[in-house]
């Protein structure tokens, strides 16, 4: 066999590989989609009787929280006369709400405490760890169809985005984390993602530009994916902060929320629970974050000479992480708790996800190699 003959069956090989890959990205969304109406089932035909566990809790009726807990099968409530605080007869967690204001259980989750709930949501884990699987098959045989790292462009990123968003989400759960009201919302975001990914962001599998070609592109980019990621998961826990401490809150004024809201916001944990997964997830990547600013500029240092030239991506990587740094100190700050500092939080994944959208497609830079397709 000839070298060019060589050359030339190498090249069908990569682009076999790229088919197969686009196929099973392909594949990934079908299943998710499945999963995507999985959850949905786990919440709409999970028990949708008012468990009352939030309102028994700042409002002091014990006796209603027992008569619906029972019938959604949740863990009773008892609360105690003296301070009003609520504690659960069988181990849940009761948590403090981030203004020290009230004390709340946490929902029974998002199948209401329901045995059909819960076999839908457990339908919906399975076929989204076998989307991940899929998925995860996609991105590395993109990778594999060009012996590279599959991050040379916007549309690999956005798949490896997602597969590793869904991997964090599924690697909670299998701490045993109670995390799946997670689901729907992480399901819906990544179809989003990747059907933006295969229309709008797809670039046919080719070789890096110069640039690019470094190991600091293992190094560099893939914190980056795994930071967005954890930031992603924190951000959908802090929407859902926001709207859980808004449902307490007009609780405690005396007010009566919706059938609907009261059917979703009963399942989710306390606020409390929610403010302080957020911070901790985001408070546990940030030095990783720190880590990919460093790194980048080192690797910025050996392809272009200099370590910093406030290149748009690098002012906005640096804002990014000025913002979480102001979030994490307004979390630490008494006055700054709660919603204040869940609105830090909320801006600087806003500016995280501006960092890599707008910057990518709106801006030039010395970036501007990561093609929009």
């Amino acid at each position: 066999m000839t070298l060019a003959a060589a050359t030339e069956l190498a090249a069908a090989t990569n682009e076999n590989l790229a088919n197969i890959s686009n196929t099973l990205i392909y594949s990934s969304m079908a299943v998710y989609t499945l999963a995507f109406f999985a959850y949905i089932a786990e919440w709409t035909f999970g028990s949708r009787s008012k468990v009352s566990r939030t309102a028994a809790a700042l409002t002091g009726d014990a006796k209603g929280a027992k008569k619906d807990a029972k019938k959604a099968g949740a863990p009773e409530v008892t609360v105690k006369k003296a301070g009003g605080t609520a504690v659960l007869e069988r181990p849940e967690v009761v948590t403090r709400a981030a203004a020290g204001a009230r004390d709340v259980p946490d929902g029974p989750g998002a199948h209401g405490g329901d045995e059909q709930g819960d076999l839908y949501g457990r339908i919906a884990v399975s076929l989204t760890v076998l989307a991940f699987l899929i998925e995860f098959g996609g991105v590395l045989t993109r990778a594999l169809s060009v012996q590279r790292a599959p991050w040379g462009n916007m549309y690999e990123f956005n798949i490896t985005f997602s597969t590793v968003a869904v991997g964090v989400y599924l690697t909670v759960l299998a701490l045993k984390k109670n995390v799946r009201w997670l689901g729907l919302p992480l399901v819906t975001t990544v179809l989003l993602d990747l059907g933006l990914a295969v229309t709008v962001l797809y670039t046919a599998s080719d070789q890096l530009v110069p640039a690019l070609d470094s190991y600091w592109l293992y190094i560099h980019v893939s914190t980056a994916i795994f930071c967005g990621a954890v930031f992603y998961v924190g951000a959908v826990s802090t929407i859902l902060y926001l709207f859980k401490d808004s449902y307490e809150n007009k609780l405690v004024s005396g007010g009566t929320p919706g059938r609907f809201a009261t059917s979703v916001m009963e399942r989710l944990p306390a606020s409390a629970s929610l403010d302080k997964f957020a911070y901790r997830v985001n408070a546990a990547v940030f030095p990783l974050w720190t880590f990919t600013i460093i790194a980048g500029a080192i690797w910025a240092g050996d392809a272009w000479g200099r370590y910093w030239g406030w290149d748009p991506k690098e002012t906005w990587a640096f804002i990014t992480w000025v913002a979480y740094a102001c979030y994490l100190h307004a979390r630490a700050t008494a006055g700054w708790k709660g919603r204040k500092a869940a609105y830090i939080a909320l801006a600087a994944f806003a500016c995280w996800l501006f960092n890599y959208y707008g910057v990518n497609i709106f801006v030039s830079g010395k970036h501007s190699y990561a093609d929009v397709g």
